[in-house]
């Protein structure tokens, strides 16, 4: 893993999280326990904070980054799926961001809510929680309850941090 301190402010990160070894963290940076953030991420919070709470995944390639002063929180075992641009405020609790979605300045993701892949949140969108929202601009289209989608909202966390502590035990560089 990459941590680097920018203008005398450094990554934290939780003793139980998992950060891979091409991860990049820089500057305003804080992962709790239980979280993972995976091959390739980077998490620049040079001129912002970043903050992954317990048990949230950030999947291989996405970037987290957010306006100048500003916070980017992630809720709680939340997913953001690999390749995603993530430049917003918040993700809510259990929130999945599907795969190559990105997210925009001063944007927020409720509790329990899927972003369909390849969405775009737009500046300032506030999308509420519980509903599956999809699309260019990204809208709520249904309640999660009762979809496809509720099963990955309900599980991705919790496989995740299988997953990270499998490759904390035995991803070994090759030679």
């Amino acid at each position: 893993m990459h941590l680097i301190e920018f203008e005398g402010k450094r990554p934290t990160v939780h003793p139980d999280a998992f950060v891979a070894a091409t991860a990049t963290l820089i500057g305003d940076v804080t992962v709790e326990a239980g979280a993972s953030i995976w091959y390739g991420a980077v998490l620049r919070a040079d001129i912002c904070t970043i903050v992954v709470k317990a048990g949230t995944n950030i999947q291989d390639n996405s970037v987290l980054h957010a306006a100048p002063g500003e916070t980017l929180t992630l809720g709680p075992n939340a997913t953001v799926g690999h390749s995603c641009v993530v430049h917003c405020r918040d993700i809510g609790e259990n929130a999945l961001i599907g795969n190559g979605s990105t997210l925009l300045d001063h944007a927020t993701v409720g509790d329990r809510t899927l972003v369909a892949a390849g969405s775009v949140v737009t500046p300032g969108a506030e999308i509420p929680a519980e509903v599956v929202a999809a699309g260019i601009p990204a809208k709520p289209t249904k309640p999660i309850t009762g979809t496809s989608s509720e099963f990955w909202v309900q599980t991705n966390a919790e496989y995740y941090r299988d997953l990270a502590r499998r490759h904390a035990a035995g991803a070994v560089p090759v030679e």
